[in-house]
């Protein structure tokens, strides 16, 4: 078998009061893929923890760990019908489940992009007047790490993050949040690093598309850009015509 490998189990747990001794068995598939080759049937049998016997389909046998074990696996070996039965586990039990355990859960292990939403929301009580929340959906596995960015500059202060919060269907969302006091013309980023990207998921922020912000909030934002460009038109056609006019003025010598 390949040193990594994936395993599913079914543990079936009988107990018996008298003595207060503990007995049951576990069976398990051991695979990789779901090639035959690279599948493995194991059973094994314990008493009050102790593992005394065991079937693995590699070795094609029982095998004993201890001395109650190894006389068990002695009687069993000798059993031709006992074997074939425990060597055909192999076909009936692994091979026609790992399919269905290998579409349904181990898909789901793949490396999962997440998904970055940025938005603001007015603090509930904060020294603060603004708080953005960056959201991730989607993402497996858990383990991922969230920062901001201030005009270039990571910020450390005024953020709270929750936990990897689990979805329910194998995937994963967690929320940051930054809370600020507004800069003009500052350049505010949430920085996402999850084991499924290349490099670092920077998404800035963009204050005129951001849904929950008011639309009054909106038109004046709309409406300062619009003022700055044309300020800047007018301030570009004064420029050219006072160019212009020194290019056609006449200089007259004086005495």
């Amino acid at each position: 078998m390949a040193s990594s490998f994936l395993c599913l189990s079914l543990l079936f747990i009988s107990l018996s009061t008298a003595g207060g001794f503990m007995y049951y068995d576990l069976n398990r598939c051991v695979f990789n893929s779901t090639e035959v080759k690279d599948i493995e049937y194991v059973r094994s049998w314990y008493c009050n923890k102790v593992e005394f016997i065991r079937f693995d389909s590699s070795v094609g046998k029982f095998v004993g760990y201890t001395e109650l074990g190894v006389k068990n696996a002695e009687r069993l070996n000798k059993d031709q019908g006992q074997l074939a039965a425990y060597k055909a586990q192999k076909e009936t039990y692994c091979t026609h489940n790992i399919g269905i355990w290998y579409s349904n859960i181990l898909s789901k292990s793949a490396k999962t992009s997440p998904t970055v939403k940025l938005h603001s929301m007015t603090p509930v009580s904060s020294h603060h007047p603004a708080m953005l929340v960056c959201s991730i959906y989607d993402f497996y596995p858990s383990e991922i790490k969230v920062s901001w960015l201030r005009d270039g500059q990571e910020v450390t202060s005024d953020v709270t993050s929750t936990e990897e919060m689990a979805d329910g269907d194998w995937y994963y969302q967690t929320h940051s949040h930054l809370e600020y006091t507004p800069r003009s013309g500052e350049k505010i980023s949430c920085v996402v690093e999850h084991a499924s990207l290349k490099e670092p998921l920077k998404t800035d922020w963009d204050p005129s598309s951001d849904p929950s912000m008011p639309e009054s909030e909106r038109n004046k934002l709309a409406i300062g850009a619009s003022g700055l460009i044309l300020g800047l038109i007018l301030s570009l056609a004064g420029f050219i015509y006072y160019k212009r006019k020194a290019r056609g003025r006449i200089l007259v010598p004086t005495n």
